[in-house]
């Protein structure tokens, strides 16, 4: 089958939507597929067409970003020269999905949409823009997709852009062999001084709620460290929060980390923490990374993000936003060796159950087929 992937971003921008459709067009390659990403020349340098992990990359040019969405209205015309059989929208950001939504459309072509997550946009009247999308654009992408994908039951039903549909529940999912308890690394442990480390992996944005990862470490062990892997727009006021706080001995942050090394930082890591805030977070892939390698997790108690877990089976849930409380559920791990030696065994044992690469492409594989089939007669 020839598949068409519209991914705002792709390859080498990193986040957890660009990471989703990366390893999931990697599985549908592997079950035989032809995949092309069209997705954003966001720096306007890239090559328009290259060729990663078997995937070819179209990339139109960008007139500009606002509140994180390329513009790009050359999605567009580029739709029309490819030859596919079905295409396969990612939202958001918003403004992609829905120039190749008008595209397809117009050349009565089928699509599926995975809707990661509602959208949210942070500043003064940020909730207005984001409803006038949601009426308009938004709704015309949601109603004439073939079918809407979605991560957890939960973030649909609590979702208003994508209540009134009927969506497959697909997870995203981690690679197993990359991700597993095998790569712990006693240089890691060495680099903070053989400490208990708390990990925090993931974009320094406003919604991982980091913040509150930081004020939490008052109330964590004096052999306890929080080390925070990522960068971002948020990373220079959190490292104010740190000295502010005076917890320069207990918060340090790597910035991003090497491909190999991220593996070795969560098996190596004592507890992660997903702190988030918002309902950017959907799923949490760093969750299921964390999980594949044993690690128990403590996550927000958000919709999307708690279903991942079962509360005090692979991790334990959180009060969002209160420091107190997050510090109280890692120091329950920290200090109770043998339950956090069962969250982690139960947290790997699901990951291979549920959320490997090669069993989510088949179930978006089977997704696309009955589209296809439906769309011939």
């Amino acid at each position: 089958m020839k598949i068409l992937q519209v991914v705002p971003y792709f390859h080498p921008h990193v986040g957890g939507v660009e990471s989703h459709a990366l390893a999931l067009s990697e599985g549908l390659i592997k079950l035989g597929h032809e995949v092309t990403v069209l997705t954003a020349n966001h720096t306007n340098a890239l090559p328009d067409v290259e060729f990663f992990h078997g995937i070819k990359i179209v990339r139109v040019s960008t007139l500009g970003n606002l509140f994180n969405t390329p513009i790009n209205p050359g999605i567009y015309t580029a739709i029309k020269r490819m030859n596919f059989e079905i295409a396969h929208l990612h939202y958001p950001p918003p403004l992609a999905s829905f120039i190749a939504a008008l595209a397809l459309v117009k050349m009565r072509k089928p699509y599926v949409l995975t809707y990661h997550c509602d959208v949210d946009i942070p500043v003064p009247l940020g909730s207005i823009i984001v409803e006038i999308y949601q009426s308009t654009m938004g709704r015309y992408t949601v109603e004439h997709a073939s079918k809407v994908i979605v991560h957890t039951k939960t973030y649909h039903a609590t979702s208003r852009s994508i209540w009134n549909t009927e969506p497959a529940i697909i997870p995203s999912a981690v690679d197993t062999t990359r991700f597993h308890p095998g790569k712990y690394s006693p240089e890691i442990r060495k680099k903070f001084h053989n400490a208990k480390i708390v990990l925090f992996v993931g974009r320094l944005v406003h919604q991982k709620g980091v913040e509150f990862l930081i004020e939490s470490a008052k109330y964590l062990d004096h052999d306890t460290v929080v080390v925070i892997i990522g960068d971002g727009p948020e990373r220079a006021r959190l490292e104010e929060l740190v000295k502010i706080r005076k917890l320069e001995h207990k918060v340090f942050f790597t910035g991003k980390v090497s491909h190999e090394e991220l593996p070795e930082y969560y098996a190596s890591a004592d507890v992660f923490v997903l702190p988030s805030t918002s309902r950017l977070e959907a799923f949490g892939l760093v969750i299921t990374e964390a999980m594949a390698c044993a690690r128990p997790v403590v996550v927000s108690d958000i919709p999307g993000v708690n279903e991942v877990i079962a509360n005090e089976q692979e991790g334990l849930l959180s009060t969002p936003m209160v420091p107190e409380d997050i510090a109280k559920k890692i120091n329950t791990i920290l200090h109770n060796p043998e339950l956090a030696r069962k969250l982690g065994e139960n947290g790997r044992k699901k990951v291979l159950e549920r959320y490997e690469w090669i069993k989510i492409a088949r179930q978006v594989e089977e997704v696309y087929s009955q589209v296809v089939s439906s769309s011939k007669r």
